[in-house]
């Protein structure tokens, strides 16, 4: 990403919302598991023309599930929508195509049983991609501010190192962009148990900091109930020895900015500012772990509106994700020697006092300008379009949760 030149006026793909896009992607959406396929072959000839595929594999319907996928089909760096439904699936593939053609995109819903089977249904959704494509290329960019940008942050395959460089570096990226006027969103409430009096005492209101205080003593007690906490076996064999050294560097992605409120899946922050993810479902525990691998979050924090993800990782993830770029931040010096070729950023020199957690700060943020201007992330480079989406249940944010 060296050498690219940086622009502060950006430029983005208006939707009807009002909101701009940094990518034009056209997705290919499977409604159920039986329709993945199909989805998949429909894409194929495409993938080097940003047709992406994504889904939900469960046959019976879920509230969470279906926003989700309205959210990201409605997502601003996507411009046209396939829907592929098997057609006997629990999923209300009416309402979603319903919610996408409101937004004013392309959509079309294709029935593989009525269609007439795996090659019909694949030819007809690749003629109508054609289509599409055609009219995404004729879509002309306009101008776009650093304000109207919103980023998330994740760290996955965390080591000692982790909270020491590519965690407070992200925060520092973060302090820069609320200066900016940009919406960012930190998540990973399971892996904040221990913090939760030092975000409450950085909330907007009190009545913030009560919000921020009940989500981590309710993933406190999702974590008990399941009988596992968020700590993986690599963490320990990275260094980490506990919970709360993990939780501590976690923290770190979120800066130092005063928090604007709480967001849920699917809920997309109106204005600038730093703001929390609670991805813990609502209610009895009922569905397993709220998250079975990083990009199930990943998911979480684009279906907020999400431009980009800045991805700590020490251990060394390669994953990327569907509809936004993933920039991913390397903490430790000798996985960024092993595994280069799927880093954007080497954080790990702030070990070896080359850098400080200001510089490297500031390189990532240079880099999401870069990004939102249309340079590609190594993991866009390498055709990582990586998604997850399971069953969830959460309950509408109160308004103390997202203060005006």
């Amino acid at each position: 990403m060296k050498g690219v030149n940086l622009h502060t006026e950006l430029k983005g793909y208006l939707r009807q919302d009002g909101r701009k896009g940094i990518r034009n992607h056209l997705a290919v959406v499977y409604l159920v598991e039986c329709a993945h396929h199909v989805a998949r072959e429909i894409a194929m000839p495409y993938r080097e023309q940003g047709v992406h595929v994504l889904g939900f594999s469960g046959c019976y319907p879920n509230d969470y599930s279906q926003r989700m996928l309205g959210q990201l089909c409605t997502h601003p760096n996507v411009g046209a929508v396939l829907l592929i439904s098997l057609g006997c699936e629990g999923f209300d593939r009416m309402q979603l195509q319903q919610t996408v053609a409101g937004s004013g995109r392309p959509v079309e819903l294709i029935h593989i049983q009525d269609t007439g089977g795996t090659r019909k249904s694949i030819d007809r959704g690749r003629a109508w991609v054609d289509q599409a494509l055609r009219i995404l290329e004729t879509q002309v960019t306009v101008p776009m501010t650093v304000d109207e940008l919103v980023v998330g942050t994740i760290c996955g395959g965390s080591d000692s190192t982790s909270g020491i460089t590519a965690n407070p570096s992200i925060g520092r990226t973060f302090d820069r962009l609320v200066s900016s006027g940009s919406a960012v969103m930190f998540e990973e409430t399971g892996e904040l148990i221990g913090c939760e009096d030092i975000m409450a005492s950085r909330a907007k209101t009190p009545e913030l900091a009560q919000e921020i205080l009940g989500c981590i003593e309710k993933a406190a007690r999702y974590y008990t109930v399941m009988g596992h906490g968020s700590f993986a076996p690599g963490n320990a064999e990275g260094g980490l020895t506990t919970q709360e050294e993990k939780s501590l560097g976690a923290y770190a992605k979120s800066g130092h900015s005063q928090i604007s409120g709480i967001l849920k899946p699917g809920d997309v922050p109106t204005q600038g500012g730093l703001y929390l993810l609670d991805v813990i479902p609502d209610g009895e525990v009922r569905f397993g772990f709220p998250n079975i691998n990083d990009n199930a979050e990943i998911a979480e924090l684009i279906a907020c509106g999400s431009h980009v993800i800045l991805f700590a990782t020490a251990r060394g993830s390669v994953v990327g994700s569907v509809i936004s770029p993933v920039i991913k931040v390397c903490a430790n010096p000798e996985t960024y020697a092993r595994m280069e070729e799927d880093m954007d950023i080497d954080a790990g020199r702030i070990l070896a006092g080359r850098d400080s957690t200001s510089t490297v700060g500031d390189e990532i943020y240079d880099l999401v300008l870069a990004v939102a201007n249309g340079a590609q992330t190594v993991s866009e480079q390498l055709g990582h379009q990586e998604f997850v989406l399971t069953y969830k249940s959460f309950e509408p944010i109160g308004p103390g949760c997202f203060p005006a």
